[in-house]
């Protein structure tokens, strides 16, 4: 079989863990940005199913929200809240995903993922940001970069340190109850 092929047992688990992750998204407390369990499912995605099928995952969690399924936090869906203050965080996920994608090869020990995924919630954490303050500056409220994070990562960095080292605990058990080869070689 072609390498680059994805067999009908990756399919499944890609399109179940973007479910997972939309799952994630629904356990909401709103705030300004929503408190979700979003990035735990990512997370979930990236570790169980490596760079590739981890981000394909995450690009389909955020296609179905795209065409309107409600699977984003409060159950929304659909181009306005991509477009929205919070839909670049969303985008971040994608570049955590891409991150850990190019980054996976060298992914041998057991503190280099735990460092890629970090790397790669900065990353999203930094895209989000400027997102969110492009968006609200652009209806006339004028947020700062810093003032932004203030807002959208300082409350949820103790929180997401958790659901990282939460992944890493879940992660390991599914594995070995699903018979998943570890995705960093």
């Amino acid at each position: 079989m072609d390498k680059n092929r994805l067999s009908v047992r990756d399919m499944a688990f890609i399109a179940a863990m973007s479910a997972v992750i939309a799952v994630c998204a629904w356990i909401t407390i709103p705030l300004a940005v929503p408190f979700t369990l979003q990035i735990f499912g990512v997370f979930m995605a990236l570790r169980l199913l490596g760079g590739k099928k981890g981000t394909l995952s995450i690009l389909v969690y955020i296609a179905l929200g795209a065409v309107g399924l409600p699977v984003f936090s409060g159950f929304q869906g659909g181009i306005g809240v991509l477009a929205g203050p919070t839909g670049g965080y969303i985008a971040g996920f994608l570049l955590m995903g891409a991150l850990y994608w190019v980054l996976e090869k060298y992914l041998r020990g057991t503190i280099l993922p735990e460092a890629v995924l970090l790397v790669g919630l900065i990353v999203c954490y930094t895209f989000g940001t400027a997102w969110f303050c492009t968006v609200m500056n652009g209806r006339g409220r004028e947020v700062t970069f810093f003032s932004g994070l203030g807002t959208c990562v300082l409350p949820f960095i103790l929180p997401d340190l958790a659901k990282l080292f939460l992944s890493r605990l879940a992660a390991g058990q599914l594995k070995r109850a699903l018979r998943i080869k570890s995705a960093a070689r």
